[in-house]
């Protein structure tokens, strides 16, 4: 079927090729007095025609649908009736033979300009300019760019996507710094002044985004379908789930798109070839739900994640029914609070786990559970699960070290 797909589409795209093509010698051609016998999209034997106009043009779609040709009136190709002769290509000067020829090239081009204004004009794809935690001690870092920070000016000059900022920051090599502004996943808007000092022009030629700390941060990857009765539906993968692990091992990808893919692709070959199943982590909403119907207690609750596609109906339930506050961090967190809306917990932004943690149990009252969601494993900013869990049982630790009378689940 994806085979057929291809085929036929190649054949439209060509076919509107040719015929614009053609067009362009048959109208020319009309504009220089020659008369046209035959304006054909595609080769061989005709399969429908039709005549229009004065001259009785035959318009014709033949069976070979790779190319096309326009036949005009030419002594050269036999005898013409005589009211015919005047308008014959051969009689014709060397200049409007030139420019007949010279029309179908020329159409082509045209059509070239108009498709790819228009396609500016209606805007294309890009990447969303949102980074991730830079590596310590980067000019990203030292500037206090977090993961989850959406760039949206360099210079004063607004920008739309990743390739607008790799360009704008190019256009500033050989300067010093930049200032870019940008929203941050609490929702604030700062400028970050940013070192461009230390880039060589070596690096400038190379990857420089990598040198200066900033990546793209896309996540966890995301399955968009498991196909019914192969491996992955019958382990239980649905669409809309994230992996975040093989066999305990990060793929989470923030370099590139494909980056998150490749790795789980060698873990599953590696695994393949060690003859065993695999074990994937996959982080979805279910899982906050059921421990927040299990808890038996009051709860205030961090969430985070990737929100889109997510059905928030069973989750707002379950958060009503237990949760004291539910605290959001990550670039999705105004999306998880618009399908939160109207629950009787209280919700507010943080910018991170730590920041979150603190005001967890700055609210929460004695016998509460301070619960960290699994859906914030889809946020890379500890690349995994393990390790953000690590990171809220330490800050967990530490509160009650202080003497917090909150428990912790």
């Amino acid at each position: 079927m994806d085979f057929a797909v291809k085929i036929g589409s190649f054949l439209v795209v060509l076919g509107i090729l040719v015929t614009f093509h053609e067009l362009g010698h048959y109208l020319v051609a009309r504009w220089c007095g020659v008369k046209v016998l035959r304006f054909s999209v595609g080769f061989g034997r005709v399969v429908w025609s039709r005549r229009i106009g004065a001259d009785r043009t035959e318009f014709a779609v033949s069976a070979l649908p790779l190319g096309g040709y326009v036949k005009m009136a030419d002594e050269r190709e036999g005898d013409l009736p005589a009211e015919d002769l005047p308008r014959s290509f051969n009689r014709a000067s060397v200049w409007r033979r030139m420019a007949i020829v010279a029309a179908g090239p020329i159409a082509n081009l045209l059509l070239a300009v108009l498709l790819y204004a228009g396609l500016y004009v209606a805007g294309v794809p890009g990447v969303k300019p949102v980074l991730a935690e830079p590596s310590p001690g980067t000019p990203a870092a030292v500037a206090g760019i977090a993961g989850g920070d959406l760039v949206t000016g360099v210079d004063r000059v607004p920008i739309g996507s990743l390739h607008d900022l790799r360009w704008r920051l190019l256009d500033a090599s050989g300067r010093d710094r930049v200032e870019l502004a940008v929203s941050t996943s609490g929702g604030s808007e700062a400028t970050r002044v940013l070192s461009l000092a230390k880039l060589t022009s070596d690096d400038w030629e190379g990857p420089f985004m990598q040198k200066l700390g900033l990546s793209a941060d896309f996540g966890a990857p995301l399955i968009d379908e498991a196909v019914a009765g192969r491996p992955a539906a019958r382990a239980g993968l649905r669409s809309g789930d994230r992996i975040i692990a093989v066999d305990g091992a990060t793929v989470i990808g923030t370099a590139t798109t494909d980056e998150g893919a490749a790795s789980i692709t060698a873990r599953l070959a590696e695994a393949g070839n060690a003859g065993h199943g695999i074990r994937l982590d996959v982080t979805d909403g279910a899982a906050t739900e059921a421990a927040l119907a299990g808890i038996g207690r009051p709860a205030v609750l961090i969430a985070g994640g990737d929100g889109k596609g997510q059905s928030f109906v069973p989750l707002k339930a379950a958060v009503d029914r237990a949760c004291r506050a539910v605290l959001l961090i990550g670039r999705d967190a105004a999306l998880v609070a618009q399908g939160l809306a109207g629950s009787k917990a209280s919700i507010e932004h943080l910018g991170s786990l730590d920041k979150a943690v603190a005001r967890a149990f700055a609210i929460a009252q004695p016998g509460d559970a301070v619960l960290l969601s699994p859906a914030c494993a889809s946020l890379d900013q500890f690349g995994s699960y393990g390790e953000r869990g690590e990171r809220f049982a330490a800050l967990v630790r530490e509160r009650l070290r202080e003497g917090s009378p909150c428990a912790s689940a």
